[in-house]
């Protein structure tokens, strides 16, 4: 059973990739292109919660997360931010940032907030396109 902020980003629809703790999502409203979801599977409402498998399997997520957006965005930098105000479970947006814009399938993604904060209300909804992305996201992460 996965919980309810996987299920709130969109699980099973939006799965770019899985590790044995955590879930990888694309998530729907891109700030910026490639960002993404990164929800731990244990039943956790605090980090410090998390299992020491949880943890150790981090780095893995992590590792994938940043081989993935690095040759697929080309960010420059990368925020990891875990908010939790309104969705409960353990989780990460992960937010690849640049100077600029990037294009992908006819659509512009600029990052608002360069060089400060990420701009989260400044953002492409990918709508009925989000499972087509993390469909191409998900080849590209197993290749």
């Amino acid at each position: 059973m996965t919980n309810s902020t996987a299920q709130k980003f969109g699980y099973p629809r939006t799965l770019v990739a899985e590790t044995d703790q955590w879930l990888v999502l694309l998530r729907p409203q891109q700030p910026t292109f490639g960002s993404l979801v990164l929800v731990c599977k244990d039943e956790a409402r605090a980090f410090a919660d998390l299992s020491a498998a949880a943890f150790a399997d981090l780095q893995v997520a992590v590792a994938g997360i940043e081989r993935l957006l690095s040759d697929l965005v080309r960010y420059e930098k990368i925020n990891y931010l875990m908010l939790m105000m309104v969705d409960p479970d353990v989780h990460f947006h992960v937010i690849p940032r640049y100077a600029g814009e990037r294009g992908h399938d006819g659509r512009s993604f600029v990052d608002a907030g360069w060089p400060g904060q990420p701009n989260l209300r400044a953002h492409v909804d990918l709508g009925e396109a989000a499972p087509a992305l993390a469909a191409e996201f998900a080849a590209r992460w197993a290749a």
